[in-house]
């Protein structure tokens, strides 16, 4: 199930990244690509939860770990700025994400 979860956050990213390469959605190629990708995230999300992950879980990890690849691809190839602040926002996003799972692999009534 991780297999997929990867996969989506991957598919998610190039979206995210195509989106801004798109203009707007005025350059063909980029756009093509952004469409396809957030269709390719949507269905590997719904891949990784069909095979038992849990949806907190799924999301968490897909959003901020999303949140932190196009902020980092967004610093390194785009030109944007990456403040310490965001990048500690970013880091605080990954550890409630790291606890969320944590949280959940403790038994329950058991």
């Amino acid at each position: 199930m991780w297999f997929w979860l990867v996969g989506a956050i991957l598919a998610e990213v190039t979206a995210t990244i195509s989106l801004r390469l798109s203009e707007g959605f005025s350059r063909l190629g980029p756009s093509v690509v952004t469409v396809v990708g957030y269709g390719a995230a949507f269905l590997l999300l719904a891949r990784a939860l069909a095979a038992g992950m849990a949806v907190g879980v799924a999301y968490g990890v897909w959003a901020a770990l999303g949140v932190a690849l196009v902020a980092a691809v967004g610093a390194l190839f785009l030109g944007e700025d990456l403040t310490w602040v965001q990048s500690g926002g970013i880091a605080l996003v990954i550890a409630g994400v790291v606890a969320l799972e944590l949280g959940g692999s403790t038994g329950h009534g058991t």
